[in-house]
């Protein structure tokens, strides 16, 4: 018998995304400020980054991270449940719950972990996980390491989660979506979905990783936004390395389910915690995050420059009144080829394809931030105009 060599299949696969233009690769950032980076001692101006208050490189951020790294050191040194868990992870958790609305808060050390920790909590074999289609990779994996039964209806289409959440009405069901998609950047339909999974007795998570920060009164979020409780929407996962420009992230309900999360996360049980200082500099950040509503408002006013622009422009923008603001050109060669033209003209712009989005779905994800001045954002319609046009007569 010939056994079939792990190496040379991962290799032939490799070489079949190079084929279809799918192949992706790491860029080494030299330096950044701002909207500004260096690649290969090039300065671009980035319209990638998830940074979409421009918190990152905040002075105040900085500033507690060095303190608190001075105070603390660099690792937590273990796990949460074991000695990792200091001060500056207790006082975060206790300000993230009552920022979004909820009686406790749990971190984790990425929005990955905290997905796929929370489900597998919650969830056996014989339970039933309805998701949007357009999940986060994320939430679609949890419910497979968890061994439940994943159903998954059209993209923001209530009545067919309905439809799903039917079909099973015996069994433990679970309803997750995102707040805000991040690949299309349209806000799901919250109230809507809230009061499907009361009626149908599921509990309902939200991940609002691209939600939180930017929407709703004191940027608490998606959720917020919609007028939903912790009663009508039990689970939140909020990310930490978005808006709020750090890194981690967290999950906040009712006390019962946070504690019972605590105890049965694996994610969150047998991973090294945070580093207390950069919990401190997420402090900060919440701090400006929930009290700088004039960051909120720049953020607004380049979306509606930037699809303003575009709209005279005739470019085909998807609907979004989010940070997230997709160009979708359908096949991938193009949407790289685009990309790398951007590139030439330094403007840095994510190129998304397959597997990341549906084939035939590839797309420009321009992301923008409060940071983005008007000049640059005419930059960049000015040079998608160019370069679309130029592409369509290649």
């Amino acid at each position: 018998m010939s056994r079939p060599e792990l190496r040379q299949r991962l290799v032939a696969r490799c070489e079949e995304r190079l084929r279809q233009s799918l192949l992706r690769r790491t860029r080494s950032v030299e330096a950044a400020e701002a909207t500004a980076i260096w690649i290969d001692g090039r300065r671009y101006i980035a319209f990638c980054s998830n940074d979409y208050l421009g918190l990152a490189r905040h002075p105040e951020l900085i500033l507690a991270l060095q303190r608190a790294a001075a105070a603390s050191g660099v690792g937590s040194t273990a796990s949460a449940l074991i000695s990792g868990h200091h001060r500056e992870h207790a006082l975060l958790e206790e300000e993230l719950a009552a920022w979004t609305g909820r009686e406790r808060a749990l971190l984790f050390t990425s929005g990955y972990a905290a997905n796929l920790g929370v489900l597998q909590a919650l969830l056996a074999r014989g339970d039933l996980c309805v998701q949007d289609k357009l999940n986060h990779a994320s939430l679609l994996d949890a419910a497979a390491l968890a061994g439940a039964e994943l159903k998954r209806y059209p993209h923001g289409d209530v009545d067919g989660a309905a439809r799903q959440l039917d079909s099973r009405p015996q069994a433990a069901a679970l309803l997750a979506t995102d707040g805000v998609f991040s690949m299309d950047g349209d806000v799901a339909p919250l109230r809507e979905l809230a009061a499907l999974a009361q009626r149908q007795q599921a509990l309902l998570l939200v991940d609002d990783a691209h939600g939180l920060g930017v929407l709703g009164p004191r940027g608490a979020g998606s959720l917020i936004a919609a007028g939903l409780d912790q009663r009508q929407a039990p689970l939140l996962m909020g990310t930490l390395g978005k808006a709020l420009g750090s890194v981690g992230a967290f999950i906040a309900g009712e006390a019962e389910l946070i504690d019972g999360i605590a105890q049965f996360a694996r994610t969150h049980i047998y991973t090294t915690a945070l580093p207390p200082a950069l919990a401190a500099a997420t402090r900060a950040a919440l701090r400006l995050a929930s009290g700088d509503e004039a960051r909120r408002e720049r953020l607004q006013a380049r979306i509606a420059r930037f699809r303003a622009g575009a709209d005279q422009l005739g470019l085909p923008l998807l609907p979004s009144a989010t940070a997230i603001q997709p160009l979708r050109l359908g096949a991938a060669d193009t949407v790289l080829q685009v990309s790398e033209a951007l590139q030439q003209r330094g403007l840095l712009v994510g190129a998304i394809r397959p597997p990341t989005v549906p084939q035939g779905q590839a797309r420009l994800r321009i992301a923008l931030s409060a940071e983005h001045t008007d000049e640059q954002i005419d930059r960049l319609l000015q040079a998608l105009s160019e370069v679309l046009a130029t592409t369509a007569h290649a």
